[in-house]
């Protein structure tokens, strides 16, 4: 078990991997949630680029912008002290040359307060950001690709200075084979499972936050959204009834 008084570095999460002791993410971006991820004793708190979509109703996850990714950054940032902090370069500045991208992970480590910033499987951007003294988290996908390729892609990803991957989708079979080509940890998002050095999962998903959940049986820890419904119409019906809340003082 981590000592939650222990702070998380890469070197801690390396040591991690080699005692076979699993790390626990999540996803989140807010200060409130930070902190309660924090108390959690979770080893990596993640801002994802899904903020814009999930959060904040944007239609697609590539809309998000540097410029409010590091307000997400920030405030997560205030949440936590002991995890690790991860945030995802938005699409919008890799899309604009290496540059563009070199510049946006700068400010989200020094602006933002990110301890790693996390891009989608490009050795060559990966090993521009580590020459400029930044840590990777590198993401890649395991859908229909062969095992063999899928190490070969690990292991491309590691020589270009990773500290971390983001293995989504891995399966049993290529996920446990990467897990022992590479000596850095190799973290499950979406897809991941047991046979990883450890899983991230949706704040929002884990304790059932969008209201999508309120009709859904799927399994999560809690489910937070139906909670809230219910507590916000007991509260419309006590304001119609026209008599004074608790905690309110008249006059």
């Amino acid at each position: 078990m981590t000592n939650t008084a222990q702070k998380i570095s890469i070197s801690v999460l390396r040591q991690m991997k080699r005692d076979g002791r699993k790390i626990a993410g999540v996803v989140a971006w807010d200060y409130p949630m930070a902190q309660i991820a924090e108390r959690a004793g979770v080893d990596i708190v993640s801002i994802g680029d899904s903020v814009g979509k999930n959060l904040w109703g944007q239609a697609t996850e590539t809309e998000v912008t540097l410029d409010e990714l590091l307000v997400v950054c920030k405030a997560v940032r205030r949440g936590v002290t002991r995890a690790l902090v991860s945030c995802d370069l938005p699409d919008g500045p890799v899309q604009a040359g290496t540059e563009a991208a070199l510049n946006a992970a700068v400010r989200l480590f020094s602006e933002g307060g990110a301890d790693v910033v996390k891009v989608h499987a490009d050795p060559g951007l990966v090993r521009a950001i580590t020459n400029r003294g930044i840590p990777v988290f590198a993401e890649f996908h395991g859908e229909d690709i062969a095992a063999a390729a899928l190490v070969e892609k690990a292991k491309q990803l590691e020589n270009a200075g990773a500290v971390l991957l983001n293995f989504r989708h891995s399966g049993p079979v290529a996920g446990a084979q990467v897990v022992r080509a590479v000596s850095v940890p190799v973290i499950g998002g979406l897809g991941g499972g047991p046979w990883l050095d450890g899983r991230m999962r949706l704040v929002q998903t884990a304790i059932g936050y969008s209201a999508s959940a309120i009709d859904s049986d799927a399994e999560r820890y809690a489910n937070v959204a139906r909670m809230a419904l219910d507590a916000l119409t007991r509260y419309a019906a006590e304001v119609r009834t026209g008599r004074p809340l608790k905690g309110e003082h008249p006059g």
